[in-house]
């Protein structure tokens, strides 16, 4: 039976509902379904948004910074990058990180022109720099390739390193798979703390 105003004969007098002789049942009209629609879509779009916020916050996309590095074997050890300066910053598509490799702080060479090579050794060795694209891949696993590096040797047509990651709240860990050589024999892992 039909509530309210109904509509018969297929033309709409007025109200939400109408009879619909074929279906032999109340339906409602145009104007209440696109009202559900709209609020369907509007639910959808909030969701889509509070799932953005954290897709962002439970991604490797961020500011992070090294503290500490673990490499495995036989002479295996825990480093612990304290006060070491380093930076990785990972967007949606592009990574880039700086660290300076010593424990020590670094000479400041006064006159790089007149330095010698030991001096710039001392000063730039310890110095990492690399920045470049990067993908994730089902499974846990991030493939970097290097664009731009401090060592020419890590950059190029098909040079890549690929890491099993995990992310842990705000502790990211990376730990070597392979590079375009093959598996790594003693992967190290680096943990990662977010800055940002």
């Amino acid at each position: 039976m039909p509530c309210g105003p109904v509509v018969w004969g297929g033309s709409e007098i007025s109200g939400t509902r109408r009879y619909n002789p074929a279906a032999g049942r109340a339906v409602l009209s145009r104007g209440i379904v696109k009202k559900l629609l709209f609020a369907v879509c509007c639910v959808g779009l909030l969701s889509d948004q509070r799932m953005a916020g954290q897709t962002t916050r439970e991604s490797i996309q961020g500011v992070w910074r090294i503290v500490e590095a673990t490499i495995p074997g036989p002479s295996g050890r825990t480093i612990a990058f304290g006060d070491r300066p380093n930076l990785t910053i990972i967007t949606a598509k592009h990574y880039s990180r700086v660290e300076v490799q010593s424990d020590a702080p670094r000479p400041v060479v006064p006159d790089v022109a007149k330095a010698s090579a030991d001096e710039l050794r001392a000063a730039w060795g310890p110095f990492v720099s690399e920045a470049g694209t990067y993908e994730v891949t089902p499974g846990g696993l991030v493939t970097m390739r290097p664009v731009a590096s401090k060592n020419p040797a890590v950059m190029g047509p098909g040079v890549f390193i690929t890491y099993a990651y995990t992310l842990d709240g705000n502790n990211l860990f990376l730990t070597q798979q392979r590079n375009q050589s093959g598996p790594f024999a003693n992967p190290f892992t680096l943990k990662l703390v977010r800055v940002e």
